[in-house]
């Protein structure tokens, strides 16, 4: 029988006293951790002491609690860096930006969550607040999810859908026959993306590149926005980076 995920392995225990903190903000004492992730409070004392010596929670005497320390926002960093792709897909993501005037973006597929690897965008053409480097995507309400998903051969489609809920196999023909995916308002209201595959060299599906506009410019510029994301997600396919 697997661990309880509170009260499990020392690991997992303090793995939910990261998220505690994390969700509670600046100040949060131990004996809140304890009630909220229902561990016991010494094993709290003894999790939070090594967090502290590793540098992922500091103790903040003022507020007689503790916060985040600074580990994790090195580990995002080093993830951001790690998924950002090439030159060339950076430049093809600014020219779809700068062209068509709307936020580009790629993202990737990365075990089974589909991940924001780079975003090009400006004050004029901004993402959505939602959208941020390093940070997954629900591919169920999101044009570059769909697309990976009406992409993904039969195994890990199942995979995913497992995970994040079935998906509609008509609605997924429809992208493949297509070749892009649309959606609109189910990711931020408001906005609506448009996103095609890419794939490496062996023709695997490895992500997608979208862009995203307001829902109101859809109807009137949807030809121009899906030219727009088939070419340019056919000039970088095999130039994904790996998830």
């Amino acid at each position: 029988m697997a661990p309880d995920r509170a009260t499990g392995t020392s690991i997992t225990r303090a793995l939910r006293v990261v998220e505690a903190v994390a969700a509670a903000g600046d100040g949060v004492t131990a004996k809140v951790i304890a009630r909220r992730v229902g561990i016991p409070l010494p094993s709290v004392y003894r999790a939070i002491g090594t967090l502290v010596d590793e540098g992922y929670l500091v103790r903040l005497p003022e507020a007689r609690g503790y916060g985040l320390g600074y580990r994790v926002a090195q580990l995002h960093r080093s993830l951001a860096e790690q998924m950002r792709p090439s030159a060339l897909v950076r430049q093809v993501l600014h020219d779809v930006h700068t062209g068509v005037g709307a936020a580009s973006y790629l993202a990737v597929l990365r075990d089974l969550d589909v991940v924001v690897a780079h975003v090009d965008d400006c004050a004029r053409h901004p993402r959505p607040h939602l959208m941020r480097v390093g940070e997954p995507v629900a591919p169920h309400t999101t044009a570059a999810g769909m697309a990976v998903l009406a992409d993904l051969r039969r195994g890990p489609l199942a995979e995913l859908s497992a995970r994040a809920g079935p998906v509609d196999d008509a609605v997924l023909t429809r992208i493949r026959a297509d070749g892009t995916a649309v959606e609109t308002h189910e990711y931020q209201p408001g906005t609506a993306g448009i996103a095609a595959p890419v794939h490496d060299r062996h023709g695997v599906v490895r992500g997608a590149l979208g862009v995203t506009v307001p829902r109101a410019e859809l109807t009137a510029r949807r030809s121009e926005l899906v030219r727009a994301v088939r070419e340019a997600a056919a000039s970088v396919d095999q130039e994904a980076p790996a998830g």
